[in-house]
């Protein structure tokens, strides 16, 4: 049985992503685009225009040219976005990346996408520049601010040469290169072209309309493609105005929200679980809000109805999609805020096609209420993984059906439910974790004799990774590794949020005889233990 969207399909937008966006600008005038939620600087959406045309001008008398890669890694900040529409202006490609990187991560997506221009911000220099030695393909790095020996994106905006006359292609040029998982296995660049970004765009606007003067605080990263998507384009295209954070804190959050009146906030899991038990969660005016919505991360339908109780919020919305998806799938309607079923993550946004695919391994199709892998259909879908032909065709089929590894459920009233995920990546905060990579870096230790990753909950609900070791015996016939040991060598060669946060040592881990690894056996044993342990605390309840 094949679901489909009850909103009318939408044009697809063939516009560059930078005319998608700002094509109304002038519209809009001297309105503010964005405001720094800290120090209050504001750029007018004619400004934005402007400092847009300006640097990619810039980058376009520097040698930056269609087909060109320009990676940008830095916190939010209000030169973001103007760094990232000149940039598509001037016809490259943007890859975005994590700040929180480290030089061999960042060293990795470079090569593999062959980025030849860095922006970034002073104070990631040090690892930027160790990436660019390592790989060789850089041409120039950029920063946002002032460093000694860069360029500074201030002084680009600056230049008054003409802005660039790019030929792009919207349904074959590439808007964004973000790097994803997907299903399994190690990071790939997810080739969303100019045309999928923009459609999804369109695909929202009925559900979830911006309105010229509307206020959104953008808290979750541009570099994921849920701030890059909810945060950045959907606002802007739309005349809204854009408050940013570098990073989330309670206080500076809520305090944002009561000082610039904001209308509208998207988060994930781990701000929602804050904000229901922080105790300086309380006391701010947060009477402006018509809605917020949270995606990235399975949201417990419980910890939604308690964080909007105690802070006085509308219904907690749920949004579902993936980078492969541009990334929106499904999400609540603003119109069905006050009667939408808890725990759902909405509805098919439009021009989207679902099916609920049996795990059983026969493709059979399933009907309202039964569990199986979410396949999607629609306009967003990427155009593949770069240079990854098999991992597309196993993720793609023939069709456009994109395989999600989600297992879920829709309803009669065609609202989808996730209950599980068949994939094996990790979520931490919002984040994705692949296990491969991790399980690289563990085996890379010569006191490791092998090792596999899983996700598990933790006292608070949230996935961590967790590790199985089994150590190297040494020459006395003991292996001395400790926990302490295994977690201090992941956490110095990985990005923070990609930490081992739990490990037990085991004589071996499952695998294949062909040497697969058999994680859900690992998954398996987990939740076993998940079972006794509740059991153990109601007796002891009891």
């Amino acid at each position: 049985m094949e679901f489909r969207s009850e909103y009318a399909d939408v044009a697809l937008v063939d516009l560059p992503i930078h005319e998608a966006v700002l094509g109304r600008a002038a519209e809009f005038g001297d309105r503010p685009a964005l405001i720094d939620g800290l120090d209050g600087r504001t750029i007018s959406y004619a400004e934005l225009v402007l400092a847009v045309d300006r640097l990619a001008a810039s980058f376009a008398d520097s040698g930056v040219c269609k087909g060109d890669v320009l990676a940008l890694i830095s916190p939010n900040t209000i030169a973001f976005p103007v760094v990232f529409y000149a940039a598509t202006r001037a016809g490259a490609t943007v890859t975005t990346v994590h700040p929180l990187c480290t030089a061999d991560e960042l060293a990795k997506q470079l090569g593999d996408c062959d980025a030849r221009w860095i922006v970034t911000v002073s104070p990631l220099l040090g690892q930027v520049r160790e990436a660019a030695e390592k790989v060789g393909c850089v041409r120039e790095i950029v920063v946002c601010d002032r460093a000694e020996g860069c360029r500074s994106v201030q002084d680009m905006i600056g230049f008054a040469g003409p802005a660039p006359d790019v030929c792009i292609d919207p349904a074959r040029d590439l808007a964004a290169l973000p790097y994803s998982s997907g299903t399994t296995g190690v990071p790939k660049g997810v080739m969303l072209t100019h045309r999928s970004i923009a459609t999804n765009l369109a695909q929202l606007d009925e559900l979830v309309p911006s309105r010229p003067g509307q206020v959104v605080l953008a808290v979750l990263p541009f570099f994921h493609i849920y701030g890059l998507t909810a945060l950045m384009n959907a606002p802007l295209r739309r005349g809204a105005t854009v408050v940013v954070l570098p990073r989330f804190d309670v206080g500076q959050f809520l305090s944002a929200i009561e000082k610039y009146q904001v209308n509208g906030v998207y988060v994930a899991p781990p701000i929602v679980l804050a904000l229901a038990k922080h105790p300086a969660a309380t006391g701010y005016d947060l009477s402006s809000l018509e809605y917020v919505v949270s995606a990235a991360a399975p949201l417990d339908a419980g910890l939604a109805a308690a964080c909007a109780r105690r802070l006085g919020l509308p219904p907690i919305m749920q949004g579902y999609g993936m980078t492969e998806l541009s990334p929106c799938a499904t999400i609540w309607p603003l119109s069905t805020v006050h009667n939408a079923p808890p725990g759902s993550v909405g509805r098919l946004v439009a021009g989207t096609e679902l099916r609920i695919v049996s795990l059983d391994g026969d493709g059979r199709d399933l009907g309202a209420g039964e569990e199986g892998e979410i396949v999607l259909r629609g306009p967003q879908v990427m155009k593949g993984y770069l240079g990854r032909p098999d991992e597309t065709a196993a993720m793609i089929d023939p069709a456009g059906w994109l395989r999600t590894g989600d297992i879920g459920s829709v309803d009669e009233q065609g609202w989808l439910y996730v209950v599980d995920r068949v994939k094996e990546l990790i979520k931490y905060k919002g984040y994705q974790v692949a296990p491969a990579e991790l399980e690289a870096v563990l085996l890379a230790h010569e006191a490791i004799a092998d090792a596999a990753v899983v996700g598990v909950r933790d006292a608070d609900g949230e996935e961590i990774p967790k590790a199985y070791v089994v150590r190297q015996v040494a020459d006395s016939g003991v292996g001395t590794l400790s926990e302490g040991d295994v977690m201090e060598y992941v956490a110095g060669r990985v990005a923070p949020y990609k930490k081992v946060r739990r490990v037990e040592f085991v004589d071996s881990v499952p695998r294949a005889a062909s040497g697969k690894l058999l994680r859900r056996e690992l998954r398996h044993r987990e939740r076993e233990m998940e079972r006794v342990l509740g059991r153990e605390m109601e007796g002891r309840s009891g």
